[in-house]
Formats: C-alpha cells, sequence, structure tokens
C-alpha cells in the first residue's frame, strides 16, 4: 500500500535529484531519505529510479507517480482539513502564498479580520510571483495563492487557471512613474505611453518585463531596459535619482513611500487582473472558505 509519506519523499527526490538534495528538502537524513524510497518501490512492486554515478532520474512508473502526487497530496491536505474542523479538533489552517505588491495591501486586512472573526485558525504566508506560486497549490505547498495576470495578453497553455477555483479580488491599475523633475511630471493628468519612447527604463519581473515590452511595442516602440528588479522599492529609488521611468502597478505603490517620483495615468488604460486561486477540493475547508471571503473584501477596499 502506498503511503502519504513516501509520496512526499518520492517528490522531493524528483525535484532534487539526489537522496542528499532531497534530505534537504525534508528537514530530514539522508539515510531516511533511502529508508522511505525502498518502502515505496516495495510498495509499488517495480523500480521508481534509477540510480546513477552524479545523479538520479526517475523510471517510468516513477514518473507516473510523480504526475499524480500532487493531486493526491492536496486532497488528502483538503480531506484532513475539512475533517478535523467537522470534528471541532481545530478551527483549520490555512497556507497563503502572495505576491509581493499583495502582501502588504491585500492580506493584513484580510489576515487580522481571520484573527478577529475565527481566532483558532491558524494563518502562514509566503511570499511567491505566480506562475511559481501557482505550480506551489498545485503541489499542495499552500492552500490560496494571490496571482495576476493582464486581460490584455493571451494566456500561455501552461499558465491556465482552468482546473483552479478563481475568486477575482480588484482590477488593479498600472501606472507611469518618473522623476519629480521630469518634463511629464506636473503636466496632463494622463500621459500616453508613446510619449516615454525615449526614456530608459526599469522593469521588474519576467512576467511584467514581458508585458511591458509587449505595450511599447503596440504603442511603436521598443523600451531601452537598463535596469532589472522585482524590489518595487530599489524602482522607486532608481527612478527618483533620474536613472529611468518604470510602469508598476497601483497596489504596489500604495505600500511604498514614493518620494522624489511623480505617477502618472496612463493612456490607454492597462490593467492586471488580482485573484486569488484555490484547489476544488481544498475550496470546500471551512477555514480556506472563510479566507477567500476576507480576501474578496480586501480586494473590495483596494478597487
Amino acid at each position: 500500500m502506498i503511503e502519504a509519506r513516501h509520496l512526499r519523499v518520492l517528490r522531493a527526490v524528483a525535484r532534487g535529484g539526489s537522496f542528499s538534495a532531497a534530505a534537504r528538502l525534508l528537514g530530514c537524513t539522508q539515510p531516511a531519505v533511502s529508508q522511505q524510497m525502498k518502502a515505496l518501490e516495495a510498495s509499488a512492486g517495480t523500480p521508481l529510479l534509477v540510480r546513477g554515478p552524479r545523479e538520479m532520474r526517475l523510471t517510468q512508473a516513477g514518473e507516473a507517480l510523480v504526475r499524480h502526487a500532487d493531486g493526491i497530496l492536496a486532497g488528502l491536505a483538503a480531506a484532513e482539513e475539512e475533517v478535523a474542523a467537522i470534528a471541532g479538533l481545530r478551527a483549520g489552517r490555512v497556507r497563503l502564498a502572495s505576491f509581493p505588491s499583495g502582501t502588504p495591501t491585500l492580506v493584513p486586512g484580510a489576515v487580522a479580520e481571520m484573527r478577529d472573526r475565527h481566532p483558532g485558525t491558524e494563518v502562514s504566508l509566503v511570499e511567491a510571483e505566480p506562475p511559481g506560486s501557482v505550480d506551489m497549490l498545485r503541489a499542495g505547498d499552500c492552500d490560496i495563492t494571490l496571482a495576476f495576470r493582464y486581460p490584455d495578453l493571451p494566456t500561455p497553455a501552461e499558465e491556465s487557471w482552468d482546473d483552479l477555483v478563481v475568486r477575482p479580488l480588484l482590477a488593479d491599475r498600472l501606472v507611469g512613474v518618473v522623476p519629480q523633475r521630469h518634463r511629464l511630471a506636473g503636466g496632463p493628468a494622463a500621459v500616453e505611453l508613446a510619449e516615454l519612447a525615449g526614456e530608459r527604463w526599469i522593469a521588474g519581473c519576467p512576467r511584467c518585463r514581458g508585458h511591458l515590452v509587449e505595450l511599447c511595442e503596440r504603442e511603436g516602440f521598443t523600451p531601452r531596459i537598463d535596469f532589472a528588479t522585482d524590489d518595487y522599492p530599489a524602482v522607486i529609488g532608481l527612478v527618483a535619482a533620474g536613472l529611468g521611468v518604470a510602469v508598476l502597478p497601483r497596489l504596489a505603490l500604495e505600500s511604498l513611500r514614493s518620494r522624489g517620483v511623480a505617477v502618472l495615468a496612463l493612456r490607454p488604460a492597462v490593467q492586471r487582473e488580482v485573484v486569488a486561486l484555490t484547489l476544488p477540493d481544498l475550496a470546500h475547508v471551512p477555514a480556506v472558505d472563510m479566507m477567500l471571503g476576507r480576501l474578496a473584501r480586501a480586494g473590495l477596499r483596494w478597487s
């Protein structure tokens, strides 16, 4: 009989490529990983790994088992949480993952309200950008992830959310950020993106950088990107120092001191769709359902 703990070990070995790497991921010893893998192969009745001199690779059976492991472990976690809540053993647990600009804006109010109304619920948080945060959700490493996408761009098939429960939170408007002494600062209420065509640019995470390039190319120019950082305070500092201009989500600016910069509305208006995602099984867990409701209320406050 295949046990959940053995599946977790197999998944860690597949991710790390060795027993020692899996042991570091799981916080245990290498012999313990080896023993669990032997037990799993005995239960499966076939080898799951090919052990090479430098790395391990999965057999066909191992690949099949890893492919099903994420769904099995996520479903088991959901079942445990729901049964525990029904039985009154605990009020529940919610593991959140959030992108950086959602953490200081959407998360605090939602978590504070959750703890006020349901003080027995355990809430934890890690930061991660999509699509990595969405992979964490599918792998059972979190219960809810805050994510975003740009409706004006086609969604790659590998980044589809069709298998997930999607709770819309808000439409987050993008704005231009220029040095305070910039020629456009203090000018019209909104500016055309093409008016920034000759500027040096500061870009963000890979997904945001790709979106920026797409926006600019639609307006007839390719942005010269001199700096790339997903640290929003660093973006503000670079802009304030006159080293370039940027496009940022409004949520990011809400949590920053924007001294030394001017914020410009853009024409045409550009938005990103901010959502909370969970798995269909997890959506029925009381604590997860309640947290989704709190996040939706937080989204209304920031809309």
